[in-house]
């Protein structure tokens, strides 16, 4: 089971030939509107990738809120820990540009009030709870004490980055993915190493996974002594938007489905390489027979329809 505690936003997405400098407009032809968050993006992709799945967090009383949650309840992801609030749903505002690369302004809504206690009930034994930063860290941080008291894993995406006050909890948590910006920002909050492979063995652990995503040149990860490198496929880039958020949620789907290190870490980088292919970050995501389909065909050695 995975316990998904985080952002629920409507994004609102504008291709542009190129993303605007400060202070300058950029137009677009048209508009499109799509589910997202990080939250419900991992929570919407860890489905998909064959997890049993719930989502906590918060919508507003909006005309918005139906729309946000619509993917998440077609796909079958518990939405009873959803609670809608007196208020606006969250927003995104999203430009993407010509080579898929993206400009995000977020409007947090209903998840500025989203509360460590609504975890009540979701958090037990075998339960990987995966977070992210677009909630109150104060009750993001306050949410891994109380998983691992009940027995539950933590998966972090501390995205946005954190500031310093919080950048701390990188080492309270069994999985952490960041990107490399993210693993930069940390690691200089942080006085660590800012080089990715440098990062990670300042961090590690033997019971603990950290990941640094390469984008475009795949994943370096290491537990304990134990180092990962797995290059990325070439596929077409429309929007990457959501790789993140598939990477993540096709990671926490893969632990919680029993799958080792390597294989989690090939079927993450295969679906984040799969949701490049479309506009929008939940109508990009892919399911796990294409996952496990191409990450087999880029590691053969690493059987990855195995668990």
């Amino acid at each position: 089971m995975i316990t998904v505690f985080g952002s629920i936003n409507l994004d609102l997405v504008v291709p542009v030939p190129r993303l605007p400098k400060a202070g300058e407009t950029v137009s677009g032809p048209d508009h499109k509107m799509f589910p997202g968050g990080k939250g419900s993006n991992q929570a919407y992709a860890a489905c998909l990738a064959g997890g049993n799945v719930r989502m906590v967090g918060a919508v507003g009383d909006d005309a918005f809120a139906d729309l946000a949650l619509e993917n998440l309840t077609t796909a079958g992801v518990d939405t009873s820990g959803v609670r809608r609030l007196r208020g606006t749903t969250g927003l995104a505002f999203i430009g993407v540009d010509a080579s898929g690369e993206n400009q995000i302004i977020a409007a947090n809504g209903a998840n500025a009030l989203v509360d460590v206690a609504w975890l009540d009930g979701f958090l037990e034994a075998g339960v990987w709870l995966v977070a992210q930063g677009e909630v109150p860290l104060e009750h993001v941080a306050q949410a891994f004490p109380v998983a691992r008291e009940r027995g539950a894993k933590v998966l972090w995406n501390p995205a946005p980055v954190p500031d310093q006050r919080y950048a701390s909890l990188i080492h309270d948590v069994d999985v952490l993915i960041v990107n490399e910006g993210e693993a930069a920002h940390l690691a200089n909050a942080l006085n660590l190493p800012k080089d990715p492979e440098a990062f990670l063995a300042a961090l590690s652990h033997p019971d603990r996974l950290h990941v640094v995503t390469l984008g475009g040149q795949g994943v370096i990860a290491r537990q304990g002594q134990q180092v990962y490198r797995l290059p990325a496929p070439k596929t077409g880039v429309v929007d990457t938007t959501g790789a993140g958020d598939a990477f993540c949620g096709s990671m926490a789907a893969a632990l919680a489905d029993g799958a080792d290190t390597g294989r989690s870490l090939a079927r993450a980088v295969a679906a984040g390489s799969l949701a490049c292919r479309a506009v929008g970050a939940q109508s990009s995501a892919p399911r796990k027979t294409e996952i496990i389909e191409l990450a087999e065909s880029i590691y053969p050695d690493l059987q990855v329809g195995r668990c």
